[in-house]
């Protein structure tokens, strides 16, 4: 199939408590999902990720509009949508009295995985868990939690796997072993949903990303065309000798001398090259002993993409 999630005006109102005022979470959101892909669902906080995130998963009624999931609408078979769904919460939420294994079994059971079709240790052991599947989860720390949230949700196998924010507050040996992982399950064709606010993971994770903002979906396409929708680019220029100050400069281009003594100028790639920079500064005098350019990055997009919607 083409798409793995499809949603189609999708709405969500919460009711405000005591007759208070209504809160509109999501307006008619549009979105399709690729198959097969690494999709990033960024945005603010408040944005209305999560609750997107919660209707696909069964958790959250949806106000209007159609949710399609492996192909399985959700409101004509329910049981089939939901199993082909995975989902690693934000909130660290697990039985204390549990152990790993107990907890995989529990949620192999309630999805009515038959016992011989049950993967718990190879799930543990690929999350790193396998030396503590007796132990009592509330002797895990807080990373091994995470891991146990991921095993939870893989399971049942299923087609699409929604991680949430998967790597608050974990160190970089976790973050790393979870991505590893994760790139994994996506070559074997898991489709994967990601939401982060650590753009720099959604810039080298994700095939393609959608942006919301205000329950709106605001951007949505590959991740190398949304960073191109900038035309600002940087010169990063080192030179021979100390400079005080920033020689002229052609007009449109914007310059900054760092600590370092390096000179960064920010210029439209439609009107400028990086040769014709290069070419003025040495004619202002100026000797170079080395340069770079730099990109602008997805936080650049966000920002730019968020602050117009």
């Amino acid at each position: 199939m083409d798409n793995a999630i499809e949603l189609t005006g999708l709405r969500k109102v919460y009711r405000g408590q005591n007759g208070g005022e209504e809160k509109v979470a999501l307006e008619g959101l549009d979105l399709g999902i690729p198959a097969g892909s690494i999709f990033g669902l960024l945005g603010p906080n408040g944005a209305g990720k999560s609750t997107t995130i919660n209707i696909m998963a069964g958790l959250v009624n949806k106000t209007a509009g159609k949710v399609r999931i492996w192909g399985f609408d959700q409101d004509e078979n329910p049981r089939m949508s939901r199993a082909s769904i995975g989902v690693v919460p934000q909130e660290l939420n697990i039985d204390p009295f549990f152990t790993p294994r107990a907890a995989l079994e529990v949620q192999a059971g309630l999805y009515g995985v038959p016992a011989r079709d049950r993967r718990t240790d190879a799930i543990l052991d690929k999350v790193g868990l396998l030396d503590k599947a007796e132990a009592y989860a509330r002797t895990l720390s807080g990373g091994m939690r995470r891991r146990l949230l991921v095993a939870k949700a893989l399971v049942h196998a299923p087609q699409v796997l929604v991680l949430d924010e998967p790597t608050a507050g974990v160190d970089i040996e976790l973050r790393q072993m979870l991505w590893d992982y994760v790139r994994e399950l996506n070559e074997a064709g898991t489709t994967i949903i990601l939401t982060t606010h650590y753009l720099e993971e959604a810039e080298a994770m994700c095939d393609r990303i959608g942006i919301i903002s205000q329950g709106n979906l605001v951007a949505c396409d590959e991740t190398s065309a949304l960073l191109s929708r900038l035309d600002a680019k940087s010169l990063v220029v080192t030179p021979e000798g100390d400079v005080t100050a920033l020689p002229p400069l052609p007009q449109g281009v914007e310059g900054t001398l760092r600590d370092d003594g390096a000179l960064v100028l920010t210029y439209r790639k439609s009107a400028h090259s990086a040769m014709q920079l290069l070419d003025h500064l040495r004619g202002e005098g100026l000797a170079i002993r080395d340069m770079a350019t730099e990109e602008p990055h997805l936080e650049d997009v966000f920002r730019e993409i968020t602050k117009a919607a």
